[in-house]
């Protein structure tokens, strides 16, 4: 009996972003093609998702907000957004495993009524993650070191969660860098999926959208190249490992 596939689902519309963070999905969380199936958001509808055929849901990052001036937000946006609170609302009644990365913040923050504004954005690069109380004894960051350096940079993210959501980790600019809600879901700030690789080409594809002045891009680069960041993939792995079931 084969493996239910993990659901990745993708909000970059840039097609070298989106399908270097889809290798690295599978790279660190041990899957293949026929175990992560895609589906780009900017390019399709979601459409019905019969959660019983999956083994989880992944949600990558990419340039959307939920904090962004709603006037501002294209028709593609707004049916993204639209599309994962139904979604999301069916993953968290039923507990269904879920990981949100750097974006999923946003999305299952609002979906959990946290609060979810621009006062503790973060600059492209690395940063360094410390665990809370609640995270040591969490079955996807147990026995990960106390801190740890990951890849990211955000313009939103959650300043407050409701009573009873889990905090997994925070940084010292950022007090939400994980949480949880339930037993299995979760959603992290920082990229699980990213190396330095894939930080360089995220750099590059980004550099237009706001995230830093353009012509830092080398600089950034030559920072993120001097830092060591191998633990938040093991986050990544343990998520596919845990949740994997047969069909």
């Amino acid at each position: 009996m084969a493996d239910a596939p993990f659901l990745l689902l993708s909000v970059r519309g840039e097609d070298e972003a989106a399908d270097d963070e889809y290798r690295a999905m599978m790279r660190f969380a041990g899957l293949d093609h026929e175990r992560l199936h895609r589906i780009r958001l900017t390019h399709q509808p979601l459409g019905p998702v019969a959660l019983a055929e999956w083994s989880g849901v992944i949600l990558g990052g990419g340039p959307y907000n939920v904090s962004d001036d709603p006037d501002g937000k294209s028709p593609t946006q707004r049916r993204v957004e639209d599309e994962l609170a139904g979604l999301l609302a069916e993953i968290i009644a039923r507990d269904f495993p879920f990981l949100g990365c750097c974006y999923g913040v946003g999305t299952l923050g609002a979906a959990i009524g946290a609060v979810v504004d621009r006062a503790h954005s973060e600059p492209v690069g690395a940063v360094t993650v410390a665990l809370t109380a609640q995270g040591r004894s969490d079955p996807l960051f147990a026995g990960l070191p106390d801190t740890f350096d990951a890849f990211g940079g955000h313009k939103e993210a959650a300043s407050a969660l409701p009573h009873g959501v889990a905090r997994l980790a925070r940084s010292a600019d950022c007090p939400v860098q994980a949480f949880r809600v339930g037993a299995n879901v979760y959603a992290t700030q920082f990229h699980p999926e990213l190396d330095v690789d894939g930080l360089c080409t995220r750099i590059d594809v980004y550099k237009n959208h706001g995230y830093f002045a353009p012509e830092t891009a080398q600089s950034l680069k030559d920072a993120a190249r001097r830092r060591v960041v191998t633990h938040p993939m093991e986050i990544l792995r343990r998520f596919a490992q845990r949740y994997a079931r047969s069909n």
